[in-house]
């Protein structure tokens, strides 16, 4: 065996845990993919024989592509058209989930994505590395052109968004996550009696334009017609989950980890009295989202 092919047989030994770390710093497998990819590209370039640690160190160099990838990613956020929203919308709404939804649903929650992706690049990479892999705040600080106390400051306050701030007392907290986890279980089934069984007899349900499948109306008002609704979609709620938005239990709707809708409820007397289906982009960046734990 010659010396790339024992370089590449001690990569393919760490691949499993690079992908592990930059599918959660991208929340992307396609890009966690490109990470490694290149990874393994600059280590190519190296001298091997001169790398002491050799998992430290792919994990510093795949650390610091996802940053920049992040950085990257957020720059061309901002050019974003509405356009390329919509499709995105509809090709969920329409099609079946992608073969890799699966894997993403039993390595890390699309709620934590969705979360981890509102912030920075910086408090993201941090907070994954000492949060969800252990790696000691002496190790991340150079990756990240931190001090340690400072790197771990970051990741403190990375922990508190994540986590969140309910703003509602936590014994009703608890009795509105279980109307809402009801709701959401029959929506993903399609059980229209179920349904009915969590929502008020005079519910309302909004939702933004971009929302609603073509034809259909942005309000539908009675537990019937917001039943029915709500069970022709049941393919939708299969990229469901409970995430903590603007504070207290709400849904958020996320193939492959990337945020297209968020729901709000309004509980009263243990049934859903109202509840908001926002799509738009501009409301979407305006919510306060959080991991329910």
């Amino acid at each position: 065996m010659d010396e790339h092919e024992t370089l590449a047989e001690r990569f393919e030994a760490q691949r499993g845990r690079l992908r592990a770390v930059a599918h959660r710093m991208l929340g992307s497998l396609d890009e966690a993919d490109d990470a490694v990819q290149e990874t393994w590209l600059r280590l190519c370039r190296v001298d091997a024989d001169e790398v002491d640690n050799l998992a430290g160190w792919l994990r510093t160099v795949i650390t610091r592509i996802c940053l920049d990838m992040l950085r990257s990613r957020r720059s061309r956020r901002e050019d974003l058209a509405d356009q390329q929203v919509l499709d995105q919308v509809s090709a969920a709404a329409q099609g079946s989930p992608p073969e890799d939804e699966a894997v993403l649903a039993d390595s890390v929650s699309r709620a934590l994505l969705v979360v981890l992706d509102t912030l920075e690049p910086i408090e993201r990479i941090t907070f994954v590395l000492h949060d969800m892999f252990a790696v000691p705040f002496r190790q991340i600080a150079p990756i990240v052109e931190r001090t340690p106390v400072t790197a771990k400051k970051i990741a403190s306050r990375a922990r508190h968004k994540v986590q969140g701030t309910p703003v509602v007392p936590a014994d009703e907290l608890v009795r509105n996550r279980q109307v809402v986890s009801a709701f959401l279980a029959a929506a993903r089934a399609g059980d229209l009696t179920a349904i009915l069984a969590v929502l008020a007899p005079d519910v309302v349900r909004r939702a933004d334009p971009v929302a609603v499948p073509p034809g259909g109306a942005t309000e539908a008002r009675g537990a019937r017609a917001v039943a029915e609704g709500t069970a022709a979609l049941a393919h939708r709620s299969q990229l469901a989950e409970l995430a903590l938005v603007n504070g207290t239990v709400g849904v958020v709707v996320a193939p492959r980890g990337r945020l297209l809708f968020a729901l709000t409820f309004t509980v009263e007397d243990d049934r859903i009295a109202e509840y908001d289906v926002i799509a738009d982009p501009a409301r979407l960046q305006r919510l306060d989202l959080a991991v329910l734990s």
